[in-house]
């Protein structure tokens, strides 16, 4: 009996999806639960496995866009019921076939190859060249060659600077790109004329369609901008005691919890006591009512090879720092294995965002709508500062609150993120909650 693969259903608002990437061919055979493709949509990424072993066959191909139960492939049980193949045949990479010098053709368009190929030994003529100098009688490499042959040009006009008078491709792409600058090609039709001729940078550039995720993201900033009275306050943290106490505690930290302890769960354990004591940051408007939330969700921006996406972590205040670090370990896994769901992505009340472990010193960060604040952490950089009168090194992060100013005053959003620094420097006031 043939099993129809579906594009399954990940939440009620999403109608369709992306079918980004097909792991297997048509004709492969897969084993149940062995991922087959990813789907794409605005809010996440997700992998669909096949449901029983079987032979792969596709209907829909990688890029196109697909209704949300729609069928994209079956799988044929039968073809593995025989015994023989318990698992998926081992094939070669297919191999290509042997580059082939293609000969001159009468195509008028303005194509350039984007890279040269590994010289080889030249199998075909030269290209008649004019009389003249031993310059013009030097040998061409493969590329220069067959791009003379295409365009059909006269290497008298070509400009060298190779070694010793050589003609390079550079040379040849100049050359093409001032005679479409100057309108000098004559094959331009007259009706034509007035029509821009495309330049060679043109012909390099690779135009792709935004992804799903990130026309939702692009979507999401510039909604944030527009609709939200956005001010950002910064301070800077002094590092050192965070990181003695993490160097201290590193090891038996993981031995008896199982999870490396990281700089994250010491700034959300800090920004949930601030949040506690400023709860209009960690508010929403709604219309002309201001919601105040009587809980911490916190959402972590998270960077990934499809987008960025800021899954939650609900509850916080009543987490240790063990659990916090368990949670975004698990949340890496679901972006990593394409397992993140809506669920996973909504209910978040303040975002934090790391931007030190890109390098970022310092930044701007915009509001994760309808959340009234979200702190951006940066780069740990050795600086001189002054302590008790004296100018010593210490390693120093800049960080920074940006917040709505239609329901957070100034006052309060300084506040805030003056007692996120006051715990980070001194990490015993969260456990004494002082």
């Amino acid at each position: 009996m043939t099993i129809e693969i579906k594009i399954p259903s990940v939440g009620e608002s999403i109608q369709e999806a992306v079918l980004a990437e097909w792991f297997k061919q048509s004709g492969d055979s897969v084993l149940k639960d062995e991922p087959l493709f990813v789907i794409e949509t605005d809010k996440v990424t997700l992998e669909v496995a096949a449901e029983v072993d079987g032979v792969l066959k596709i209907l829909v191909v990688e890029g196109e866009t697909v209704a949300i139960g729609a069928v994209v492939g079956t799988l044929e049980p039968a073809a593995m019921s025989d015994g023989k193949k318990e698992h998926p045949p081992i094939e070669s990479e297919p191999v290509a076939p042997a580059p082939v010098e293609p000969a001159p053709v009468e195509s008028k368009k303005a194509d350039i190859p984007l890279e040269e190929k590994e010289p080889q030994p030249a199998t075909t003529p030269q290209p008649v060249v004019p009389d003249g100098t031993d310059k013009e009688s030097m040998p061409l490499s493969p590329a220069v060659r067959r791009l003379v042959a295409e365009k059909n040009i006269d290497l008298s006009k070509i400009a060298r600077t190779g070694p010793g008078g050589r003609i390079t491709k550079g040379d040849v792409l100049l050359y093409l790109e001032a005679s479409l600058e100057t309108a000098s090609t004559p094959s331009v039709p007259t009706g034509q004329a007035n029509v821009p001729p495309v330049s060679a940078d043109t012909a390099m550039e690779i135009r792709k369609p935004m992804s799903p995720i990130r026309k939702r993201i692009a979507s999401r900033l510039l909604e944030s901008k527009q609709n939200t009275a956005m001010l950002t306050t910064f301070n800077e943290i002094d590092m050192s005691r965070a990181m003695a106490i993490r160097a201290e505690y590193k090891v038996p930290f993981e031995k008896k919890f199982g999870v490396s302890l990281g700089f994250m769960s010491f700034f959300i354990k800090a920004c949930v006591e601030a949040l506690k004591e400023i709860p209009e940051i960690n508010a929403f408007i709604d219309g002309d009512d201001i919601i105040y939330h009587q809980y911490q969700h916190i959402g972590v921006a998270i960077g990934s090879d499809r987008g960025l996406v800021v899954p939650v972590i609900r509850h916080v205040e009543k987490m240790n720092f063990a659990d916090i670090e368990q949670a975004i370990v698990d949340l890496v896994a679901k972006i990593k294995k394409h397992r993140l769901t809506l669920a996973d992505l909504e209910g978040g009340t303040f975002t934090v965002s790391n931007g030190g472990v890109y390098g970022s010193l310092l930044s701007t960060p915009i509001l994760n709508m309808p959340q009234s604040g979200i702190l951006g952490m940066h780069k740990i950089e050795k600086r001189p500062v002054v302590v008790d009168d004296e100018i010593v090194i210490r390693p120093m992060m800049y960080v920074a609150l940006s917040y709505d100013h239609r329901i957070v005053d100034g006052r309060e959003a300084v506040t805030c993120l003056k007692r996120i620094k006051e715990f980070i420097e001194n990490p015993e006031r969260m456990i004494l909650e002082v």
